[in-house]
């Protein structure tokens, strides 16, 4: 089950992450969720508040998904690391893999058919560790067991470089479309 799921990950110290971490930022939404939005890590804010994508990159994703149709509590969004890196840099290899089998475990337990990855460790750790964001951004991939997966830009991308709003909205349409397919399956 999620929630004892997300106890277990309280008291994780599998990496140096923990050490500064105030808060463990899980994940939220609808634990049976169609669809998952997988980002970096926390930030400042989701490390203080333990939520995830509760900043400024958060209240644009929010955006984003109302635009498209879809309200933050009928999906899931976690982070591939679940504690905020010193100064917000990106996690380490090393970091992400002792996280990862968290992220993992939660998406076996959601079960969702399509999975967002937002930005470029989300996408390097769960596709190909050379993967490139601008190369696959748009292009939907398939898992193993079936999940469509749709890389795209960061909504902190988006903040730094407000020129790559379009693709992004043009991903969303496409992730709009194919979850309204599978919506009534």
């Amino acid at each position: 089950m999620l929630a004892e799921l997300a106890k277990e990950v309280q008291n994780c110290t599998k990496c140096n992450l923990a050490e500064r971490r105030h808060t463990v930022v899980f994940g939220e939404g609808n634990p049976q969720a169609r669809m998952v939005l997988i980002g970096e890590g926390p930030g400042e804010e989701e490390d203080r508040q333990g939520r995830p994508f509760v900043g400024a990159a958060g209240q644009l994703l929010d955006r984003i998904l109302a635009a498209a149709g879809f309200k933050r509590e009928e999906v899931y969004i976690a982070n591939v690391v679940k504690c905020r890196p010193p100064g917000n840099r990106v996690p380490t290899r090393a970091e992400a893999a002792a996280c990862i089998p968290w992220l993992f475990e939660q998406l076996k337990l959601i079960s969702p058919r399509i999975i967002v990855l937002l930005g470029s460790t989300a996408l390097q750790n769960l596709v190909d560790p050379q993967a490139r964001i601008t190369a696959m951004r748009g292009q939907w991939l398939v898992s193993k067991s079936g999940i469509k997966i749709m890389p795209t830009y960061h909504p902190a991308a988006l903040l730094r470089d407000p020129g790559k709003k379009a693709p992004v909205w043009e991903d969303m349409q496409k992730i709009r479309d194919e979850y309204m397919k599978i919506a009534d399956e």
